[in-house]
């Protein structure tokens, strides 16, 4: 059988459960609290997988593998970031966003600040990153199921474009909840047998893999740091985006909510660290393995940009092209692989729905006058156009070189929501308008040094960073900052001490 085949019928039986999960969760959604927050009855641990499932996607799972197969080492700053970004979010978000707010971050923004400022502020910032993040996605969706399937970019897009708007238009959160869950379980179970697969070859011993890698012409550079990003400030730069965007992320934040109390949202925050852990102390077996065993030169040939290393070392340790095992292992990992970006794009898709549905349209066209179903009818009706509009963009940028919108996401993400929700948690002296200058300042700043950044603008750079993160998310602090001190609010500062009470204590809080 031939392996895409394969890959389809698994891909399609893991379609049939995940669409069973939300034909049943569907029955389930009977007030906006079902709909946004899982009726808040998700334990810290389910919480904890789902959330690490956000970040075993592609990109972790297909990218790191194939960064570390090209050039070594350097490709692991993602693994270690994305873990240690979860000691930020413990510290200094979990609790408190659990306990200040009811489903999205602008509820936290907005309760000491001007609501009718503030809210539909927050809100587009909302759709901006979180569209900015879901094109790159679904983007790289299509050229993986092309790779992978053997079918047209276009069709890929339209595939998972259409598979998301199912799951949260019907399902809600609990949909994308328990399909993050289920991703993530196959992933890590997926991930560890093709580990022990890989590692049988070295005789189980690190030592001997990273021997191998040295002895292996041409592979000496791939345990040394520097051969991807040359440049130790760009390496400082990502980590700093990477370490600090995760904690200002809308679909991050938003799954806080779901658990009952703030002790399950500190779990929460723990059990993400942990499974993230799990999963993330083998993507250098993923990415060294493939160079030994498959080759760089091979994997190269066939995807220039290293997204099939990991499928092409599974069928290796499968037992090799034309095996059923290898053709299987191939099939199996490339299929999980895809359900990864639908169920990452499905959590997305959620945060900005939410957005446009709970914070535009219900708190400030509605002024907060829809009956329950009214607001759930209204949150359906968002999901399905925000994914009409994901669908149409990416089928816009389907040929483009997308990969910077997912760096412009988290440099959004940390330079304008992360200062704002910082200071309103922590900081008596933030005004509306000193939020406002950072918000609106913090897009610029990180939009304008991507795009003058050398992966838009090439040798022509005006900003030598590809990663802004180092100098914008200062900026944004700074611009937030400046702006609170020169203003005043005395309806923010009489509020901070309320808002300081309820976020530590979870007073007020569902």
């Amino acid at each position: 059988m031939k392996m895409e085949n394969l890959a389809i019928y698994i891909f399609l039986f893991l379609v049939a459960i995940t669409l069973v999960i939300a034909t049943v969760t569907a029955r389930m959604m009977k007030t906006a609290t079902d709909y946004y927050a899982a009726g808040r009855k998700i334990k810290g641990w389910q919480n904890g997988l789902a959330i690490a499932g956000e970040f075993m996607a592609s990109a972790a799972f297909l990218g790191i593998g194939g960064l570390i197969c090209f050039y070594g080492i350097d490709g692991q700053i993602y693994s270690i970031c994305w873990f240690a970004s979860y000691l930020v979010v413990l510290l200094l978000v979990a609790e408190a966003i659990r306990n200040s707010g009811k489903f999205t971050f602008a509820d936290v923004v907005s309760y000491r600040l001007d609501s009718k400022v503030m809210r539909p502020m927050a809100a587009i910032a909302t759709l901006v990153v979180s569209l900015t993040y879901l094109i790159p996605q679904m983007v790289a969706a299509g050229a993986l199921a092309k790779l992978i399937f053997n079918i047209p970019v276009t069709w890929g897009i339209v595939i998972v474009g259409v598979l998301m708007v199912i799951y949260i238009a019907f399902g809600g959160m609990v949909a994308a909840t328990w399909i993050q869950i289920i991703k993530a379980i196959l992933l890590l179970s997926g991930g560890y047998i093709l580990a022990i697969g890989v590692m049988s070859f070295f005789n189980f011993s690190v030592n001997d893999l990273f021997a191998t890698v040295l002895n292996t012409q041409g592979l000496e550079q791939h345990l040394n740091p520097g051969v991807w990003l040359k440049n130790p400030w760009e390496r400082y730069s990502l980590g700093f985006s990477l370490l600090f965007g995760t904690a200002a992320l809308p679909h991050v934040l938003m799954r806080f909510y779901t658990v009952p109390t703030k002790e399950h949202a500190q779990s929460s925050a723990l059990w993400t660290m942990t499974f993230m852990g799990l999963f993330h102390v083998l993507t250098f077996i993923f990415g060294l393995g493939a160079a030994v065993l498959v080759g760089v030169g091979v994997i190269k040939g066939m995807d220039p940009g290293g997204n099939l290393a990991v499928p092409l070392l599974a069928r290796f340790v499968g037992g090799g092209e034309g095996t059923f095992g290898g053709e299987f292992m191939m099939a199996f990992i490339s299929a999980v692989a895809f359900i990864t970006i639908i169920a990452a794009v499905s959590g997305l898709c959620i945060a900005a729905s939410s957005a446009f549905s709970y914070d535009l349209w219900f708190n400030v066209v509605k002024k907060g006058k829809q009956t329950q179903p009214e607001q759930v009818r209204t949150a359906r009706v968002s999901a399905v156009a925000i994914g009409v509009t994901a669908i149409l963009l990416s089928l816009m940028v389907r040929g483009q070189n997308v990969a910077y919108l997912s760096g412009l996401a988290f440099a959004m993400a940390a330079t304008a929501n992360l200062p704002s929700i910082i200071f309103s948690l922590y900081w008596k002296r933030l005004t509306t308008a000193g939020a406002t200058i950072g918000m609106l300042g913090g897009v610029v700043v990180a939009v304008f040094l991507v795009l003058a950044g050398p992966k838009v603008m090439g040798k022509d750079a005006l900003f030598p960073l590809a990663n802004p993160g180092i100098v914008s998310i200062p900026i944004g602090f700074l611009l937030t900052y400046l702006g609170s001190i020169f203003t005043k609010d005395p309806e923010s500062t009489h509020k901070y001490t309320e808002l300081a009470v309820r976020s530590q204590s979870g007073l007020g809080s569902e």
